[in-house]
């Protein structure tokens, strides 16, 4: 299962199923609160990375043990719409399973009808509008030369126009950044020019790769919340259970996952389906061994390899 990682808990889609079609931190941006470090060379080209037989034969596969999912979510390692397979193995897991497909994007590409065009057959895309200004979108987002918040809005616009599934719009906030009222303010009006199922505003809950980029408070992210309006959510705290313990006692398949996305002590509890006290017991162990490492983020610890 080299591609996939999970189900993973999400606070946004339950039980994820992590589908990684692109090599480690191959990337558009740089993004300064990025859990996985920064991206060392940045691209708009788009490549077959992974071929769509090999996602569908994994997926498939993985399948026949019946874990609970319910989302297969393309995202991990970079953004998913560089591989120019995607749309194929969209297609492809629609013909196996009717499990919701789900694409996390930053949504750079979308200027390009090819990768819109490819995302048109998934149930629910996840793309980002972190800021509008200029000089903004340079110091969160951190794009390759070519990329401008204009160009990356214009796509967003587009897509939101052409898709018919639905969309959730992310809004990533970042203490001191991108959270003053004049940008909340101008990202407000350009998500009035979007048509969007969902804005659901986040901050720098997971440890960010890089020190000195913190999040907002509850507080903070409920004022923000009122000033972007229209039926803006604050992403709560997942409370979807257990899955059914795919990866329980598997240390492989645990730090595949923990390479792409860090957790809590309680989100590997949910995943392996163990008690709280075995997953404490293989976590010190992966420490001991110096296999994952702990980091804390507020008053939250998180595990990562």
């Amino acid at each position: 299962m080299k591609h996939l990682f999970g189900p993973v808990p999400s606070r946004r889609l339950g039980f994820s199923l992590g589908i990684d079609v692109i090599p480690a931190k191959t990337c558009t941006l740089d993004c300064v609160y990025c859990q996985l470090g920064p991206t060392p060379e940045l691209t708009l080209e788009r490549k077959p990375y992974v071929s769509a037989g090999t996602i569908i034969a994994e997926v498939t596969e993985l399948l026949q043990n019946n874990p609970r999912i319910d989302f297969l979510t393309f995202s991990g390692s970079g953004e998913p719409t560089l591989n120019y397979d995607l749309g194929k193995m969209i297609c492809g897991l629609k013909k196996i399973t009717s499990i919701p497909i789900a694409v996390i994007t930053n949504g750079s590409l979308l200027y390009q009808k090819e990768a819109r065009q490819d995302l048109m057959k998934a149930d629910v895309v996840l793309p980002s509008l972190d800021a509008v200004s200029g000089e903004i979108f340079q110091a969160v987002n951190r794009p390759h030369p070519d990329l401008n918040a204009e160009r990356m809005i214009e796509g967003l616009r587009k897509f939101s126009l052409e898709y018919p599934g639905k969309i959730w719009l992310e809004v990533m906030l970042v203490k001191g950044i991108n959270d003053s009222k004049a940008e909340l303010g101008k990202i407000r009006a350009i998500i009035k020019s979007l048509r969007v199922n969902k804005i659901q505003l986040n901050t720098v809950v997971r440890p960010p790769a890089e020190e000195g980029f913190f999040p907002l408070t509850q507080l903070e992210l409920e004022a923000a919340a009122e000033i972007i309006g229209l039926d803006c959510e604050i992403i709560a705290e997942f409370t979807g259970g257990k899955t059914t313990g795919i990866l329980q006692g598997n240390e492989e398949l645990i730090l595949e996952t923990l390479k792409r996305r860090p957790l809590t002590l309680k989100d590997i509890a949910a995943i392996t389906g163990l008690n709280l006290d075995e997953t404490v017991k293989i976590i010190s162990l992966l420490l001991v061994k110096k296999k994952v490492r702990e980091k804390r983020t507020g008053n939250r610890k998180y595990y990562s390899v």
